[in-house]
């Protein structure tokens, strides 16, 4: 293979460009089927309404935060970079351990086999039965290679995929939303009352829906881990984090109140595919076939943001002699994190051969949180170094980064206490602690790869 270590990845992601990985790399699956879950925790309208807009504000203070931190340290690995220069070189080591070990292979692996689900039900089979059900694990593969294959070849394509998917899934979503607005609530009158139902609202069913939300905001930090390659960084990147977290609140919001346009709480909290749903409801067989599309597509742009944001950790992790030099190179031709993509796609191949969704999605969750809670928390010391810089400072500082720090603490703390969730959870935190010895003897054997 033609490479070269010593050039940085050229800045070639305009605003829009950035936005899309943004906005493709959040919205996957999650808003066409977790709001059956979230309504069966709290079952009447107010609440459903409000757990999204929770879900949402947590999710605008991390990104308001990072969009400080960002303008300010516009470099390759995003997260990896801040909380290395605020918190040292192991934390940050950490959290490349982290992604290599758990973290993207697992989000690749999670994501892959939705697409893979999706795309067996469109072809008119079962990915429950045999032999479908282990053909989704190669499907699922075959993917991930795909999407590689892509991002290896050049930014330009992998932002272009990233485009085209983004702008399908937002307008199938719209789509959706419209009809049901159009259609479905002239002939229902919605179904908005009683806003809230005796019994419907608890403190703790609240806590536990509020995971399940935020589990389908989450991507709103991938686009920091390309902010080496973010043309116009001090300015675009703020820009970026808000305005794309605030499309990803509005259409959300927007979609539940379109779910309940159209079919009642009980029925809600009953269907596995709501989209799907309620697109029967407005346009027959048609409408069913038409969501299933919308999820392939949605869950592609979602894997093609991943594998591109993935990749740039891995990188600025291996520049940095914590990890092994090739992982450092960039392709001389096509002036991608070439090594890096190929790593993360041989690990993501072998989870989705391995694990079920279930076991990938949550390994991916319970990793990725902790040092989003770094990251955000970088900003209280790098306020304090007298060369940060920021071109826009968070509005409601200090409040605003405490929100979501405090709000990361209690998910954590319900992850272990709660008996489903301990022993995973434990089990990962054992994997990321596990590389405190691995960054010691790393420390031995690498150093950093030299800069032009």
């Amino acid at each position: 293979m033609t490479a070269t270590a010593v050039r940085e990845l050229p800045r070639r992601l305009g605003l829009w460009s950035a936005i899309a990985v943004l906005v493709g790399s959040t919205i996957g699956s999650g808003i066409f089927r977790s709001p059956a879950g979230i309504a069966d925790k709290l079952p009447g309208p107010l609440p459903l309404a409000a757990i999204w807009v929770t879900g949402g504000i947590f999710a605008l203070c991390g990104a308001l935060t990072l969009a400080e931190v960002a303008g300010a340290l516009p470099r390759t690995g995003g997260v990896y970079v801040f909380i290395r220069e605020a918190w040292g070189r192991l934390p940050a080591f950490l959290f490349g351990w982290a992604e290599l070990t758990l973290i993207r292979a697992a989000a690749l692996g999670a994501i892959s086999t939705t697409f893979a689900e999706y795309s067996v039900r469109v072809m008119g089979n079962d990915p429950r039965v045999a032999p479908w059900d282990s053909n989704v694990h190669y499907i699922a593969a075959a993917a991930i290679l795909l999407t590689a294959s892509f991002n290896y070849v050049g930014l330009r394509w992998g932002s272009l995929v990233q485009n085209i998917t983004t702008v399908a899934k937002t307008g199938a979503l719209l789509l959706i939303i419209v009809l049901a607005f159009a259609l479905g609530l002239p002939q229902t009158g919605g179904h908005y009352t009683p806003a809230m139902p005796p019994g419907s609202f608890s403190l703790a069913p609240f806590g536990l829906a509020l995971v399940s939300v935020l589990w389908v905001y989450d991507g709103w930090a991938d686009v920091s881990f390309v902010a080496g390659e973010v043309k116009d960084p001090e300015r675009n990147l703020p820009r970026v984090l808000i305005y794309g977290t605030l499309i990803i609140i509005a259409l959300y919001l927007l979609a539940n109140l379109a779910y309940l346009a159209v079919l009642p709480v009980e029925e809600i909290r009953r269907s596995k595919l709501v989209a799907a749903d309620v697109a029967e409801k407005l346009m027959g067989t048609a409408g069913v076939v038409f969501v299933s599309i919308a999820v392939m597509v949605s869950t592609f742009g979602t894997l093609n943001g991943s594998v591109m944001t993935g990749a740039r950790v891995l990188f600025a992790l291996a520049r940095d002699g914590l990890l092994f030099k090739p992982v450092g190179i960039m392709h001389r031709r096509f002036e991608t994190p070439s090594v890096a993509i190929v790593l993360e796609a041989v690990l993501g191949v072998i989870f989705v051969l391995a694990g079920t969704f279930e076991q990938l999605a949550d390994a991916f969750v319970t990793a990725i949180v902790p040092f989003y809670a770094l990251a955000v928390a970088s900003v209280f010391i790098l306020r304090k170094k007298s060369w940060y810089k920021p071109s826009f400072r968070v509005p409601g500082y200090p409040v605003v980064p405490a929100v979501f720090i405090v709000g990361t603490i209690l998910l954590l703390g319900n992850a272990v206490i709660d008996r489903s969730s301990r022993v995973p959870t434990l089990a990962v935190f054992g994997v990321i602690l596990l590389g405190i010895p691995v960054y010691y003897l790393t420390l031995r054997r690498q150093r950093p790869v030299p800069s032009a």
